[in-house]
């Protein structure tokens, strides 16, 4: 049974970190291997995860529309055979991690019968893997449009604000609006220095799910991406790893 894990919280919170930090727990662990799903349209957790980009998701389904519209899609292939193919072509693959980009969203036209056929070979394809890590955008809305994987466990990520917190909030009340199935949902505030203020404790109990933790604030992420290294390769006593762990080890198991 696959084990799927989404990564959602506002603009600028650490979630792409947070993701390939998952992603490195769960290799260590020998929970492998792992299909890593950038819902970003900026598409940058390859460069977390040390892997090349070649294509996006996005560009299949614009591409393939304008070959419909085109009249020159290639005869002899269902549309829906051509999308599994052309989702497993773009599939970075790694050691016990592969990747696959979402890319941009929907351009004006009408995607709906590409945007079902891509689900299908999303999940198909996710069924092959021990874990499906996804590091999602700001809102929860692409991951119906995406994939109808159940979420079995999500971390809602936000950083030591009241006003992020909001945020979370609001992102936990869409989840459950948009009705996709999640087995268990966390808070975790991200980016802490020292001890949690009082009053944000007391908000972060207020959110609506249960408050795993704090992940402190560790300048060597800063300098990992300045270098131009992966964040995969965060040093084991590193500030944030370690934290990290603790509480994965706690939603998640070891």
């Amino acid at each position: 049974m696959t084990l799927t894990v989404a990564v959602v919280g506002k603009g600028g919170v650490g979630k792409t970190t947070i993701s390939a930090l998952t992603i490195k727990y769960l290799r260590v662990a020998g929970r492998t291997p792992i299909l890593a799903i950038d819902g970003d349209p900026s598409s940058n957790l390859n460069l977390a995860l040390g892997m090349e980009l070649r294509e996006t998701v996005g560009q299949i389904r614009e591409d393939t529309a304008q070959q419909v519209s085109s009249g020159t899609f290639q005869a002899g292939i269902s549309k829906a055979d051509w999308f599994e193919y052309s989702v497993n072509d773009c599939l970075v693959e790694g050691e016990d991690v592969d990747l696959l980009a979402m890319g941009r969203p929907e351009g004006p036209g009408c995607y709906c019968a590409a945007n079902n056929m891509l689900r299908t070979s999303i999940d198909r394809l996710g069924n092959d893997y021990a874990v499906v890590v996804i590091d999602n955008e700001a809102g929860m809305e692409h991951i119906s449009r995406q994939t109808t994987r159940s979420i079995d466990v999500l971390f809602v990520l936000t950083d030591p604000t009241q006003r992020g917190l909001a945020a979370a909030e609001h992102i936990v009340s869409l989840a459950r609006s948009l009705g996709t199935r999640i087995g268990s949902a966390y808070l975790v505030i991200n980016n802490v220095d020292g001890d949690l203020p009082e009053p944000l404790a007391v908000r972060a109990r207020e959110v609506g799910i249960p408050f795993l933790g704090v992940l402190p604030r560790d300048p060597a992420v800063g300098r990992l991406d300045v270098l131009g290294r992966p964040l995969i390769e965060l040093d084991e006593d590193s500030l944030v790893y370690p934290a990290v762990k603790a509480l994965l080890a706690k939603a998640l198991g070891s």
